[in-house]
C-alpha cells in the first residue's frame, strides 16, 4: 500500500468521522456552489440557515448574508467578528445550533482549495457544520522527517498572510497528527496529534488527552457503503482490506482519538461555545495586542468535573491544577459554563473572583477584562456590602461579569440577608491561591462561609495544603479535578527545572566572609549578617558572573533573573551593591519600596525586557508570570507550598528552552524533597499507581550525570577547542545517525553547562568557549542539511526526498563577501526554492521529461559542493534553475489538466501517458480516455466487492483483462494482443503500486 499520509492516516481519518456522524461531501460531486472567498458552502449553509430559523430565505436573501459575512471576515481581528456571530447570530438568524446538535448539518471534505490570488494551501481535511469550514485537519505519515514541526512552521508561514486572512478568521479548530502516540520526554510537538486555534503569528499545539474513555466506546461502525464511497472518491480502492489500512481505521489510533475527542458531535458544539477566549491587552503605549486562546483539555475536563459535581449536590470543592496550568482562564470559561448551566434552572449566576494580595487583584481583573469580562471591582468594605446585597450588577453592556475582591473586604456584615436566599439567585465563589489566608480558625475565612450559604466555593490552588496543621481539603472539600506538573511538563505548559548549586570556590568563599562576620559582630543576628556589604559583595558577584555566562551558555541574550534575598534588609544591600555592574539592568521590589503603580510599571518593563534581574524578598514569589524569567538565584530557604510556589516562577514556556534554572544558595534540597514526598503521597492516595513520576519537577541527578557521561562519549574524538579543525572534521562526516547525536550533544552541553563545571567534569567543561559553541553547532547544521541533500540526490529516483529538506537553512560561504554578494545569494536560495517546490508537485515522477529535468538538477549540485559556490557561480545556476522550474512547472500543468480527466485519479493519467507514447496508440487522446474510464469504473467496482483479487497478481490480470477487451470494443477499438497486454500490464502496475510500498 502506499506509505503516505493519505493511505495511512487520511483516508482512515475520513472513515473514521463518518462514525462520528459526519457525512462525507465530495467535491467532484457537490455542485451547491462554494463562496470563493470564504470557502462557505452556499447550499449547505442556505439549507441550514432556513431549518434552524424556521424560515424560507431567498436567493437574494442568502446572497446578502454571505456578503455580509465575508466584510465580517475580512477584519484584522482573528475572526472576533464572526465568532460573535456564531454565538449570537446575524439580523436575528443563527447560523449554527449550538443547543440542539441534530439541527446542524454536519460535513467533511477532503483536499478543499483554500485560495486567495496565486497564494493557496488545500489542508488534508475540512470539516464542515451548516456549510461552514469551521475545522481542518492535516496529516503526516508516522516517523515523518521533522515530525509535525515541519507543519508546524509551515501553518505559521500561511496563516501569517494577510491573503488567507478570511479564512484563518473563519477556522475554529485545526488537527495536526503524525498518527503517533506523544512523546512525553520532548515537549517540542514532533510526534502525536495536536490541536490549536488561529493565529496570524505562531499558533500553539495542545495535546489531548481523552479523561472520558466512554466517548470512544460509544462511536458507531463503519459503514461499509460510506467507505467504499471514500475510497472510490479518493481513487484508492486497491488500499481497502489490506492489513495496514485496516489496522489505521482503529478508532484508537492517535489520530482517530483526537478526532473523537474533539469533534463528536456534542463536544464540539461545547468547545464553540466555551472553549475560545479573544485576550486583548493595551500597554502602556496605547498598542493594543490581540490572540485567539483555545480551552487547553485540563480546562475543559475540570469544567465537565464541575458541572458533574453540582448535578450530584455537591457545592464545595478544590481544582488542584499546577502552576502555570490557567486558573484564571479555567475561571473565565466557568463564567460563561455555569451562567448557562444555572440559566437552564430558571437561576441567575453571580461571579466573584478572591483574591489575598492587591496585587493579585489588579492581576486578576485585568486577565478577566482581557477576556471581554466586565470586571466589578470592591474598594471597601461597605462597597462589598452592598454587591453581595444586590441581585443583579451595575452592568448594562450585555457582557457577562465577574466581581473581583479581596478577602479582607468580608465582615460580618457583608451577608446575604434571608430574604434574598428566596430570589434565584446563585452566587459562585472561585477563590484564588486557596492554599493561603484561609485559615479555618481566622475571621476572613468565618467571613467568607458566612456570607452566602447557598453559595458555590471552588477553590483553585496549585499547591493545596497537606500534612500536620489545616487542610486544604478539610476547608473547601473534596477534589473536583487534578492536573499535576509532571503532565504539565509533558504537555508543553511548563518546563522541568535545573537546581544548580554553587561552586566549591565561591560556596567556600562566601562561608569563610559569614564565619569572619560571626567573629566580628558577635551577637548580631543571622539575617544581618546575611545582608552585610561584605557578604552581599561576594553574593553579587557571583550572581552576576553566573547570569552573563548563562546567556552566552544558552544562546539567549533575553533571558531575564530573580534575586530571591534571605531579607528585605539584604535586599536592599544588594540592589545597591548591583549599582556597581552598569551592564545589568536591576530593580527592587518591595512591599515598602516606591508606590503601587510603580511596582507595578517595574514588572511590566521587566516583561518587556527593559530589565535584566529583580530583587525581591516576598513578593512576585507567586501569581507573578513572565516567560523570560529563566534563572532564579534563591538566597533564602522557603518551606512547604510556598516552596514549590516560587521555584514555579521559571518555569514558563519560553522560545526554545527546555528547562529553567534555580541556582540554589539555601541548599533547599531537603525541604523540597520533604514538601515533594507529602504531594506525592497525597496524590499517591488519590491517583494509586497513575502517579509514580509526580517526582519529576527537577532533572535529577541520575538523569544529569547520564547526559553528561554521554555528551563525554560523543565529544571524545572531536576538536571542539578549534572551530576550524572541527569544521574539516565534520565536512569528512557522512553518516548523519553520528551527525545528529553529535548535535543532540552540544545541545545538551548548552543546557547543562552550569552543572558541568560544578559536579567537576574539568576536561569536559574546557572543551568549549562559550564564544564558539554556537558556531560549532551551526556547523553541524549545516553539515547535517549537506548530507541530507546529497544522501536523496544519490538515492531517489524523483526529487521528495530533496524536497523535505531545509536547504534555505544552510548558511552559504563566499570566496568574496560584499552585499551585492548577499543579494545574488538571497535570489539564488529563492530560485532553488522555487525549483524544488515545482519538482515536487509532479504527479509522474517516471516521466522521461521529469528525469531529465531532475538530472539536471542532480547535474548543478554534482559540480562542487553547494556551500562553496561563489556569486558568479550562483548567477548561473540561477539561469539554469529557472529554466529548469518554467519546464517542470509546464509539465505539471499537463499533467493536473489530464488527470482532473480521469478524476483525479494519477493511476489512469500515467496509464493514459504511457499508451500514447507507445506505438502504435489505440487512438487519439478522447479514444484513450473513454477506454480507460469504462476499465476505471468497472475494475474500482470489482476491487471493492472482491478485495482478495489483489491478494494474487495473475489473479487480478485474469479479471480485468476481460474489462479492457470489453471497455475498448464499447467505443468501436478493436486492439491487438500486444496492446491488450500492454494496457493490462500498466493498470495492474499502478494497482498494486497504489497498495504496496513501492509506490
Amino acid at each position: 500500500m502506499i506509505h503516505n499520509e493519505n493511505s495511512r492516516v487520511k483516508i482512515p481519518a475520513l472513515v473514521h468521522l463518518t462514525r462520528l456522524k459526519y457525512d462525507y461531501l465530495s467535491l467532484k460531486q457537490y455542485n451547491g456552489g462554494i463562496c470563493s472567498e470564504t470557502n462557505i458552502f452556499r447550499s449547505l449553509f442556505w439549507a441550514g440557515i432556513n431549518r434552524i430559523n424556521g424560515c424560507n430565505l431567498l436567493e437574494q436573501d442568502i446572497d446578502r448574508l454571505l456578503e455580509e459575512l465575508t466584510i465580517k471576515l475580512s477584519n484584522d481581528d482573528l475572526g472576533r467578528a464572526f465568532y460573535k456571530i456564531l454565538l449570537d447570530g446575524i439580523n436575528g438568524l443563527r447560523i449554527i445550533d449550538l443547543e440542539d446538535e441534530s439541527r446542524n448539518t454536519y460535513h467533511t471534505v477532503t483536499e478543499l482549495t483554500y485560495r486567495n490570488s496565486e497564494d493557496e494551501f488545500r489542508p488534508d481535511i475540512t470539516l464542515l457544520i451548516n456549510g461552514l469550514p469551521l475545522a481542518f485537519v492535516e496529516v503526516k505519515k508516522p516517523n515523518n522527517r521533522d515530525g509535525i514541526i515541519a507543519e508546524h512552521n509551515r501553518i505559521n508561514t500561511r496563516f501569517s498572510k494577510e491573503a488567507f486572512r478570511r479564512f484563518v478568521n473563519i477556522t475554529q479548530l485545526m488537527v495536526f497528527s503524525n498518527n503517533m502516540e506523544y512523546d512525553d520526554s520532548d515537549p517540542e510537538p514532533i510526534e502525536g496529534a495536536f490541536y490549536a486555534s488561529s493565529s496570524y503569528q505562531k499558533l500553539f499545539f495542545n495535546r489531548f488527552r481523552e479523561e472520558e474513555p466512554q466517548l470512544h466506546a460509544a462511536i458507531q461502525e463503519i459503514d461499509g457503503q460510506k467507505e467504499d464511497f471514500i475510497l472510490s472518491d479518493n481513487n484508492l480502492v486497491s488500499i481497502k482490506g489490506t492489513s495496514e489500512y485496516c489496522t489505521n481505521l482503529n478508532g484508537l489510533t492517535p489520530t482517530n482519538r483526537i478526532l473523537t475527542s474533539l469533534f463528536s458531535h456534542n463536544r464540539f458544539l461545547k468547545l464553540l461555545k466555551y472553549g475560545f477566549a479573544y485576550v486583548e491587552r493595551t500597554n502602556k503605549d496605547g498598542i493594543k495586542t490581540l490572540e485567539k486562546h483555545v480551552m487547553r483539555y485540563p480546562q475543559f475536563f475540570a469544567t465537565m468535573a464541575i458541572e458533574k459535581k453540582l448535578d450530584s449536590g455537591v457545592k464545595h470543592g478544590i481544582i488542584w491544577h499546577t502552576q502555570g496550568s490557567g486558573k484564571t482562564a479555567l475561571a473565565f470559561h466557568n463564567v460563561r459554563y455555569l451562567r448557562d448551566y444555572y440559566q437552564k434552572q430558571g437561576r441567575v449566576a453571580k461571579f466573584y473572583f478572591i483574591v489575598d494580595r492587591l496585587d493579585l487583584l489588579t492581576q486578576a481583573g485585568e486577565e478577566f477584562a482581557a477576556r471581554g469580562l466586565h470586571v466589578e471591582k470592591v474598594n471597601s468594605k461597605d462597597d462589598f456590602i452592598k454587591n453581595i446585597r444586590t441581585i443583579g450588577t451595575a452592568n448594562n453592556t450585555g457582557e457577562d461579569t465577574i466581581t473581583v475582591v479581596n478577602i479582607h473586604k468580608f465582615s460580618t456584615e457583608s451577608i446575604v440577608r434571608k430574604a434574598d436566599y428566596d430570589v434565584n439567585v446563585q452566587r459562585i465563589y472561585f477563590l484564588d491561591e486557596a492554599h493561603r489566608s484561609y485559615n479555618p480558625k481566622g475571621s476572613f475565612l468565618a467571613n467568607l462561609m458566612a456570607s452566602d450559604r447557598e453559595a458555590v466555593m471552588i477553590a483553585l490552588t496549585g499547591t493545596p495544603l497537606i500534612g500536620e496543621g489545616y487542610n486544604t481539603k478539610d476547608v473547601f472539600g473534596e477534589y473536583i479535578h487534578k492536573y499535576y506538573y509532571n503532565r504539565s511538563i509533558a504537555d508543553g505548559y511548563t518546563l522541568k527545572l535545573i537546581r544548580e548549586g554553587i561552586k566549591t570556590e565561591y560556596r567556600v568563599k562566601l562561608q569563610s566572609i559569614l564565619e569572619e562576620l560571626k567573629m566580628q559582630e558577635g551577637s548580631f543576628k543571622k539575617r544581618d549578617i546575611y545582608a552585610h556589604p561584605k557578604y552581599v559583595a561576594t553574593l553579587v558577584d557571583y550572581i552576576v558572573d553566573d547570569f552573563k555566562h548563562s546567556r552566552i551558555a544558552l544562546g539567549d541574550s533575553s533571558i531575564g533573573g530573580m534575586i530571591v534575598c534571605d531579607s528585605s534588609d539584604q535586599a536592599r544591600t544588594v540592589e545597591e551593591t548591583l549599582k556597581d555592574y552598569p551592564e545589568i539592568s536591576h530593580v527592587l521590589i518591595l512591599h515598602d519600596v516606591d508606590d503601587k503603580e510603580t511596582r507595578r510599571g517595574y514588572q511590566e518593563d521587566f516583561k518587556k525586557r527593559k530589565m535584566d534581574l529583580l530583587v525581591v524578598f516576598n513578593m512576585l514569589l507567586t501569581g507573578f508570570d513572565a516567560p523570560r524569567l529563566k534563572k532564579q538565584y534563591l538566597g533564602r530557604l522557603i518551606k512547604e507550598h510556598n516552596l514549590l510556589q516560587t521555584l514555579t516562577r521559571v518555569n514558563r514556556p519560553y522560545k526554545f528552552f527546555r528547562y529553567g534554572y534555580v541556582v540554589d544558595f539555601a541548599d533547599i534540597r531537603a525541604e523540597f524533597d520533604k514538601t515533594n514526598e507529602a504531594y506525592f503521597r497525597e496524590l499517591q492516595a488519590e491517583l494509586g499507581d497513575e502517579f509514580q513520576r509526580y517526582r519529576d519537577i527537577f532533572k535529577s541527578q541520575e538523569e544529569i550525570e547520564q547526559d553528561i557521561q554521554a555528551i563525554q562519549d560523543k565529544l571524545f574524538m572531536y576538536a571542539t577547542d578549534n572551530a576550524e579543525l572541527f569544521s574539516q572534521q565534520i565536512t569528512a562526516l557522512d553518516d548523519k545517525q553520528e551527525l545528529l547525536a553529535l548535535r543532540q550533544a552540544l545541545d545538551t552541553y548548552k543546557e547543562l553547562i552550569n552543572i558541568i563545571q560544578l559536579f567537576g567534569y574539568e576536561e569536559l567543561a574546557q572543551k568549549f568557549t562559550m564564544e564558539n559553541l554556537h558556531a560549532l553547532c551551526t556547523e553541524v547544521n549545516n553539515r547535517i542539511a549537506i548530507v541530507n541533500l546529497k544522501q536523496n540526490m544519490r538515492d531517489g529516483e524523483d526529487v521528495s526526498g530533496l524536497l523535505n529538506l531545509a536547504l534555505d537553512q544552510i548558511e552559504f560561504h563566499f570566496r568574496k563577501v560584499s552585499e551585492g554578494e548577499l543579494v545574488i545569494a538571497d535570489k539564488f536560495q529563492d530560485i532553488l526554492e522555487k525549483t524544488r517546490q515545482e519538482l515536487e508537485r509532479s504527479l509522474d515522477t517516471k516521466d522521461p521529461e521529469y528525469i531529465s529535468l531532475l538530472e539536471e538538477l542532480k547535474r548543478i549540485f554534482k559540480k562542487k559542493n553547494i556551500e562553496e559556490l561563489t556569486a558568479d557561480e550562483m548567477k548561473q545556476n540561477i539561469q539554469e534553475l529557472e529554466r529548469i522550474r518554467k519546464a517542470a512547472a509546464q509539465q505539471n500543468l499537463r499533467d493536473q489538466m489530464l488527470c482532473a480527466k480521469y478524476q483525479n485519479d494519477v493511476k489512469y493519467m500515467r496509464t493514459h501517458k504511457r499508451i500514447k507514447a507507445t506505438p502504435p496508440p489505440i487512438g487519439s487522446d478522447p479514444v484513450i480516455f473513454d477506454v480507460l474510464m469504462g476499465i476505471k469504473v468497472a475494475v474500482d467496482q470489482k476491487v471493492l466487492k472482491n478485495q482478495r483479487m489483489m491478494d494474487n497478481h495473475a489473479y487480478f490480470t485474469r479479471e480485468i483483462m476481460p474489462e479492457i477487451i470489453q471497455s475498448c470494443r464499447n467505443r468501436g477499438v478493436q486492439p491487438t494482443a500486444s496492446q491488450v497486454k500492454f494496457m493490462e500490464g500498466c493498470i495492474s502496475s499502478e494497482y498494486f503500486a497504489e497498495r504496496t510500498w513501492t509506490a
